[in-house]
């Protein structure tokens, strides 16, 4: 029987939750990042392709654990979600290899199964009742299980296309995405701040989409083309959660797309432009510790800035981590502020416009 070493609820999630909730969360938080890091100790893959899969997903957990440790709590539960996803579809490429040697009825009747089970799981996500939650447990919660669903259909696909075998990985990970949005669910948070305003983002996401397409030039375009990958995947993604009405996974998805957008023209920082920086994030984090609202989803990006500049090994941050930590807190908290206020009306279009939208794969 594994023993929890005791662990001290963070001052600024204190300052958002009750404090018998939050101490119950930080300790359930742990204990899963452990659960999983314990099942790859126990139950090791070590061959082929979910091998890879399983390293990131080991490295990942080991963020998850060491923000949990350094007392970002936000970040340590999205890092858990990531690791969740990585380390569930690694396990279906091993527990389920006996359908990379079948054909691909074998593989769409054990697709039936996921698809029942995850539709059931859709269908509870979307009657939740979020009321008195922290706006960052249920942004995180919407945005995987937004993302179980695509991946699930993006499963067969592959299968289809390329046989049983390059299904799987996807099929595994929409069971961790659906999964760990159950986990959100039940922490239980009770939140003392006045909640976020929700409402459609279309207009913000349908805006920075409209940028994204005009910055998609060369050389450009070519040379940051991982990054406009990443970013026209968070648009995407937001989209998605939006038309769903998972408001608080849009909002999270359009300031992930935010800062994106940023790092495609940020500028490097230099020694003084460091220093300043270290300063403006503390000023930061005591503004949100004041505030009477629900900025927790803030919060989730102040700890990412704050883990960004200083790693828990005690190396240096590399020169993009300087500059995501900076649009953290230029743009992407902007933002969100700005985000609190009603939408500004979108133009109407004078004629019939088709949007296409390419992609390689699901949210990658």
């Amino acid at each position: 029987m594994r023993v929890l070493r005791a662990v001290c609820v963070p001052l600024a999630v204190a300052a958002l939750l009750a404090a018998g909730s939050a101490q119950d969360a930080v300790t359930k938080v742990q204990a899963e990042i452990q659960r999983l890091q314990q099942s790859l100790k126990d139950n090791p893959i070590t061959e082929g392709d979910p091998a890879e899969v399983a390293s990131m997903a080991a490295s990942t957990l080991k963020s998850a654990a060491e923000a949990h440790s350094a007392g970002r709590f936000y970040l340590s539960l999205e890092k858990l979600g990531q690791g969740e996803d990585l380390l569930e579809g690694a396990r279906a490429g091993v527990d389920k290899a006996h359908l990379a040697k079948s054909d691909f009825a074998a593989f769409d009747s054990e697709w039936g199964a996921a698809s029942l089970r995850l539709t059931a799981l859709d269908k509870e996500a979307h009657q939740r009742q979020w009321d008195g939650v922290p706006l960052v447990v249920r942004a995180l919660s919407e945005a995987a299980q937004g993302k179980a669903i695509p991946l699930l259909e993006g499963s067969r696909g592959f299968a289809a296309a390329n046989g049983p075998k390059d299904g799987l990985l996807y099929m595994g990970e929409a069971d961790g995405e659906a999964t760990f949005s159950k986990f959100c669910a039940s922490l239980n948070l009770t939140a003392k701040s006045k909640p976020f305003p929700l409402r459609s983002f279309l207009p913000e996401l349908q805006s920075i989409q409209a940028r994204t397409n005009a910055a998609f030039q060369p050389p450009k375009s070519i040379d940051l083309h991982p990054r406009f990958i990443a970013l026209n995947s968070a648009i995407k993604l937001g989209q998605e959660l939006d038309s769903s009405r998972f408001y608080a996974g849009a909002l999270y998805q359009y300031l992930e797309a935010v800062r994106h957008y940023a790092m495609l023209d940020a500028p490097p920082l230099d020694a003084a432009q460091q220093a300043r920086l270290k300063d403006d994030l503390a000023n930061a984090r005591q503004k949100v510790a004041a505030s009477a609202d629900d900025d927790s989803l803030v919060q989730l990006f102040l700890e990412r800035a704050d883990s960004q500049i200083a790693h828990a090994d005690g190396s240096a941050p590399s020169a993009d981590e300087w500059r995501s930590s900076r649009i953290i807190l230029d743009q992407v908290l902007p933002a969100y502020y700005a985000a609190r206020k009603p939408a500004t009306p979108m133009k109407k279009s004078s004629g019939r416009t088709v949007d296409i939208t390419l992609v390689r794969w699901p949210y990658t």
